[in-house]
């Protein structure tokens, strides 16, 4: 498996992110904020974390804002390589594109939206052992038609089982293991990406590629994950992911809580950020330089850097840096917020509301 048993890590980051819309207009979904850190930052410190230092990043139109968010990766203690994929035409088209950053060394290929609680330590130590070509993640899902589905066969060898059949996205799913956003590739992942072709919607899709390799007589394991995965493609998914994460904190209080205010449970509240007359209610974080004044924040919340929430209640949610909530007289709740949103009630008369909404926003009243 190569000199020394080297790894490489290789995480995708392009992609529109057409289900996050409005907010993926202006941002790159992979560095939308989970406990207010990027999706992004997780992937690259799981890779770390197993050992692995030399890490391409595939980008796409938000190459730019994604290079200003990681830099070369020294603040993460890797380097970061980055690898201009021309359009979003599948993942095996992007470990195409990256075969000369690659070469022929084996390597750990993760989706940078995505987010596993258990993390993959003992998953790379196992493919560095093995002689196998490919090693794939699955996870027991509801609804398998959302996703690629894996079929099995038992190895016998307390190795994982076999994969003997792989569908992307079937009417009628033969299992209910998805295929999980972290795949384990030698170099013959190259031979097969070549050897495809174009799904109906003009990708080359890698359970193509894994296919092929199996057809063609290649090992391919699979390994069922422990703990939660998320991909965070959706709103939902991740306020889901926002939630897990925030459950795993410890209190920590470091900007200024007045005598008036209460924080309870798990709470994080950075430097810099001023509490005054308020009710925190954790699991749930404060970015650095943020006021929250006469407000309850509860739980499952993270509010970031530099916003102000007055006179509102907000639980569930994720609220974006530099964002303002002011008078809102309903609570705010199971919402994502942007960049510099300004949310207010005016108490004025005669009542009436008024918009300024972005394309393929989403306004709920109740």
């Amino acid at each position: 498996m190569g000199k020394g048993n080297a790894l490489k890590g290789l995480i995708l980051s392009g992609g529109k992110g057409v289900r996050l819309r409005p907010i993926t207009h202006t941002s790159a979904k992979q560095l939308i904020p989970v406990a207010n850190k990027p999706v992004l930052f997780y992937g690259i410190e799981t890779l770390r974390d197993c050992g692995i230092k030399n890490i391409g990043i595939v980008v796409g139109d938000t190459h730019e804002e994604i290079k200003a968010a990681v830099g070369d990766g020294r603040r993460f203690g890797v380097k970061i390589t980055y690898i201009f994929q021309e359009a979003p035409l599948g993942l095996a088209h992007a470990v195409l594109v990256s075969e000369d950053f690659l070469k022929k060394e084996p390597f750990i290929m993760y989706l940078g939206d995505n987010l596993l609680k258990s993390g993959i330590h003992s998953l790379v130590r196992e493919f560095r052992k093995v002689k196998t070509n490919s090693q794939i993640l699955l996870a027991h899902v509801p609804d398998p038609s959302q996703f690629g589905v894996a079929e099995l066969k038992s190895s016998g060898s307390g190795r994982g089982d076999k994969v003997v059949k792989l569908t992307e996205k079937p009417k009628r799913p033969r299992s209910d293991l998805a295929l999980v956003g972290v795949y384990m590739f030698d170099h013959n992942i190259f031979k097969a990406a070549k050897a495809i072709k174009p799904s109906r919607r003009g990708e080359l899709e890698i359970t193509d590629a894994i296919q092929w390799l199996i057809d063609n007589g290649y090992t391919v394991r699979s390994h069922i994950v422990d703990g939660w995965w998320k991909d965070t493609g959706h709103v939902d998914d991740l306020l889901e992911a926002n939630r897990m994460i925030l459950d795993t904190l410890e209190t920590r209080i470091e900007g200024h809580v007045d005598k008036e205010s209460r924080v309870e449970f798990k709470v994080v509240i950075d430097k810099g950020a001023k509490i005054t007359r308020s009710l925190i209610r954790g699991p749930a974080i404060i970015g650095p330089k943020t006021v929250i004044k006469d407000s309850y924040i509860g739980p499952f919340t993270s509010i970031n850097r530099e916003c102000t929430i007055e006179h509102s209640e907000i639980e569930h949610s994720i609220i974006l840096e530099g964002s303002r909530i002011t008078g809102m007289p309903r609570r705010i709740e199971d919402s994502l917020l942007g960049r510099f949103v300004e949310i207010r009630c005016s108490r004025k008369r005669p009542k009436a509301l008024r918009f300024v909404v972005g394309d393929s926003s989403e306004v709920n009243l109740i």
